[in-house]
């Protein structure tokens, strides 16, 4: 560790023993773990209740990154002092933090791949101003944006800057989708009928091509098409105006005089707003021409939002969740009734409970035979696309914005979360 003590297996069982208790996916990671027993320092063993092949999938750093048991094994680990100045074990290890400015990480001189990392510091610059972002890109103040955090118009024509690359590669573990959540506990969404007319609205081809300007395409369900797991065989909800105003028509929702049918709530996460805040404006539009009144709630910040949306207080949310690398982390956690609960951030959020669907979920988890466990996955699709708890509108792709003498930079599926220890300039920048 950065601190100068060694890394072992009691670190690498505390911190999956820990991330179980507290992880908001701990349990769906680590449902069938009895126990982690530690032969020796380097040794790890994982002891299940009965098979699991999500598991190598799992215990990767993004998901479960490895804690010092030393720092964080007595008192609330949430309240621990080390959470604002953290101890890892990575290339590079943690110097300044200027709340609400920048974090500043330095070269981790004893790094175990020798030579590396190659740059001395890297530093986290907070620019909530989007314009802002883009103008430091374009006079090369900043040298990396990851994550699509400028408008996709601007991203286009960054595109174009002679000193600045875009790449989408390196995000494919993430197999995000942007999606609809309802409230299944509103009296008017708990109406498949409403759903579907909800469904019809949205132009999934104008969203991709005009909102997202390309980067996106059509989402058919909770799976987004690269994953091994995925099935089109799933129903389609064509956009329909026409189609629309019928279901509410027949779900016994007729226009008043003012020409509204009813009101939704629709709480708004500021953050992403081309792959959020556009697509739900659009929404907005959508529905006022069958008669549905959406009415749009910003939260202020992430962790209110949060705190709305998993204490219900909400009719509709726009958000996208990813799907990582196994159905395991991103499906159960989702759609599993079990998974019901109330102020947990990202859990069974809509209410939807469907005892097939757990009982599918279930048996896929242990089924080791993948093409037995694709059947499985596709059906579970097939359920949740005719149920509708959720609209899935459009999987995303993310655009990294960078310094054509900038190289090295990780391209595999989880991009830029893996380690930057690789990155290097070629030019050195003035």
């Amino acid at each position: 560790f950065h601190d100068g003590k060694p890394v072992t297996s009691a670190d690498v069982k505390f911190s999956i023993e820990t991330n179980k208790a507290v992880h908001p996916f701990g349990l769906a990671m680590f449902r069938y773990l009895e126990a982690v027993d530690t032969p020796n320092a380097h040794t790890v063993v994982l002891r299940l209740s009965k098979p699991y092949p999500a598991l190598m999938r799992t215990v990767v750093p993004l998901l479960v990154p490895i804690l010092p048991k030393h720092v964080y094994e007595e008192g609330d680990i949430k309240k621990n002092p080390a959470n604002r100045k953290p101890v890892g074990s990575g290339p590079f290890k943690f110097a300044d933090w200027q709340q609400g400015r920048f974090i500043v990480f330095e070269r981790y001189e004893n790094f175990f791949r020798k030579g590396r990392p190659y740059l001395d510091r890297i530093v986290y610059e907070f620019i909530p101003d989007p314009a802002t972002r883009v103008a430091a890109m374009e006079t090369g103040s900043i040298h990396l944006i990851p994550f699509s955090f400028v408008p996709f118009v601007d991203a286009r024509r960054l595109e174009k800057h002679p000193s600045v690359t875009l790449s989408t590669k390196g995000y494919e573990g993430y197999g995000s989708i942007n999606q609809v959540f309802f409230n299944l506990r509103n009296p008017h969404l708990k109406e498949l009928k409403v759903r579907q007319a909800i469904a019809h609205v949205m132009n999934k081809d104008f969203i991709a091509k005009e909102l997202l300007i390309g980067f996106g395409k059509p989402a058919t369900g909770p799976l987004v098409s690269p994953n091994p797991f995925y099935t089109a065989q799933v129903a389609r909800y064509d956009y329909s105006l026409e189609k629309a105003n019928q279901l509410l028509d027949e779900a016994g929702f007729r226009r008043g005089a003012d020409g509204v049918r009813f009101k939704l709530n629709h709480e708004l996460l500021a953050a992403f707003p081309d792959i959020i805040k556009t697509v739900a404006e659009y929404m907005k539009e959508q529905l006022r021409a069958v008669g549905i009144d959406m009415v749009m709630r910003a939260s202020p910040d992430f962790p209110t939002y949060v705190s709305r949306v998993s204490n219900y207080e909400f009719d509709l949310t726009t958000d996208f969740l990813s799907n990582y690398p196994d159905p395991v982390i991103g499906i159960d956690r989702t759609f599993l009734s079990s998974n019901i609960k109330k102020g947990v951030a990202y859990s069974n959020v809509t209410g939807y409970a469907n005892a097939e669907v757990d009982r599918l979920l279930a048996e896929a988890q242990s089924e080791q035979n993948f093409d037995k466990r694709k059947r499985l996955y596709a059906r579970v699709q097939e359920i949740l696309v005719t149920d509708l708890p959720m609209v899935w509108i459009n999987e995303i792709q993310f655009a990294t914005l960078y310094s054509k003498d900038l190289a090295g930079l990780p391209t595999g599926v989880l991009g830029l979360l893996d380690p930057l220890d690789g990155v290097y300039w070629t030019k050195i920048p003035r």
